[in-house]
């Protein structure tokens, strides 16, 4: 098992009890990157982004420089900071805006200059409680000791941050749905184009939408340079990144390590992260990159955690979720579960997702239930290729946004990997881990 020595990035401070407090980010370094940044031309600023090499950190993995490069040049531009984060199982951001919301306010900050954007929102999910609290009393703490506001640390350079606290919605954590939600509308993602949001974003403004944990990279980028974040890792995949790990391990939670040299297996074996599988048990599957992701076997433990790796392997990193399941599960029942989760989270703009996820879900629960039928595993099947045209990933889409696509995900891996699983419950009248 490899445990890298590559420094923490975004989690050197979760260890302290007042990590969230200004005194303690002051006395950490806190706001060093954004003193510096502010020493350097916007330009530099984004050319270091870009050098670094920092894919985005909310699930599509676009590179955040290049997507800085795309905004429309505009004398009224947005930031917009994802901090949704509604997929089941993923919790890193959670920790993030909980353990140190200074490092996302100084990291909003600094993308701001090099953006030279006019006002930055944090977008953030309303059951985030602690969150919230935490966030709104660093902003606080951020305009009192002048590194948000006006002529910000004596630069000539000001901005203003407002945080936004979501209604609770998945659908919200794709991008032009947040944007309509924080525009004060029903969350329904926009049609691209022409909405891309760098284009047409945010009252129709050009406007930057990255997520939490993509911002919190930044003072660490600005202070030791894009070069020294592109050495970690390797390929397109560079740098740390938080894994939200969770299941069946002995030892679940969140972990930062360094991405391509340790793989899933390291993850979830390595004493210092998820210490096993509980009880001695073997792992049966696992979800690498959130309920939205196709499934994996133990055989594919030993993938590194890059992203083209596990896209290449069929499946994604998506939102650094990954969900373990012993040999004890019911692997029907956990694509029931999903199911459930997807048809009451559509947002029901969309003809195939809207009908589709309600008929999945109800023929997954009949056969969870007992009353299946052989041939509704072609059902299921079926309707999936609907929604997702023959059910390959990444996927085709029948739908605006990729909620639709990821329907299909769960079931469809289930039944190909355990098949005989779906046909004992169909004869048995039942499932029989009950």
């Amino acid at each position: 098992m490899t445990v890298t020595e590559a420094p923490r990035i975004v989690t050197s401070r979760v260890g302290y009890e007042d990590s969230y407090t200004i005194d303690r980010y002051l006395a950490t370094g806190g706001y060093e990157g954004l003193r510096k940044a502010l020493s350097m031309t916007p330009e530099a600023v984004a050319a270091e982004v870009d050098a670094a090499s920092l894919l985005g950190r909310g699930g599509a993995g676009f590179p955040a420089g290049r997507k800085w490069s795309m905004l429309r040049k505009d004398p009224v531009t947005y930031l917009v900071v994802n901090g949704d984060e509604s997929e089941p199982a993923t919790f890193k951001d959670h920790l993030l805006v909980e353990r140190d919301p200074h490092q996302l306010v100084e990291g909003v900050v600094i993308a701001a200059y090099a953006l030279q954007v006019t006002r930055a929102f944090v977008f953030l999910r309303g059951e985030f409680a602690l969150g919230l609290e935490r966030v709104q009393r660093a902003l606080n703490e951020a305009y009192a000791h002048g590194a948000v506001g006006a002529d910000i640390f004596g630069s000539g350079f000001s901005v203003d941050l407002v945080v936004h606290p979501g209604a609770g919605a998945y659908i919200c954590g794709e991008e032009t749905a947040l944007l309509e939600s924080l525009e004060g509308k029903r969350g329904f993602p926009r049609i691209k184009p022409p909405y891309f949001p760098a284009a047409i974003g945010l009252y129709g403004q050009p406007t930057v939408v990255n997520n939490v944990e993509t911002m919190s990279n930044l003072p660490w980028i600005v202070v030791n340079g894009g070069a020294a974040f592109a050495a970690l890792g390797a390929g397109r995949s560079a740098g740390t990144r938080l894994f939200a790990l969770s299941g069946h391990v002995n030892r679940p939670g969140t972990y930062e390590v360094e991405m391509v040299k340790t793989t899933f297996r390291d993850l979830v074996m390595a004493p210092v992260y998820g210490a096993g599988v509980r009880d001695g048990r073997e792992v049966k599957a696992f979800i690498p990159g959130g309920v939205s992701a196709p499934w994996f076997g133990p055989d594919q433990l030993d993938l590194p955690l890059g992203q083209d790796e596990v896209g290449q392997a069929g499946s994604m990193l998506g939102s650094g979720a990954i969900t373990v399941m012993d040999s004890s599960t019911c692997m029907v029942r956990a694509a029931w579960r999903i199911t459930r989760f997807f048809a009451r989270e559509s947002c029901g703009q969309c003809t195939p997702c809207r009908e589709g996820s309600g008929w999945l879900e109800r023929v997954m629960r009949r056969i969870e239930h007992g009353q299946g039928r052989e041939e509704d595993l072609d059902l299921l099947l079926d309707v999936s290729d609907n929604i997702t045209p023959g059910l390959q990933w990444p996927p085709q889409q029948t739908t605006i946004c990729v909620l639709g696509p990821s329907i299909p995900s769960s079931i469809h891996s289930a039944i190909e990997m355990f098949r005989d699983e779906f046909l004992l419950h169909v004869k048995e009248g039942g499932c029989p881990h009950a």
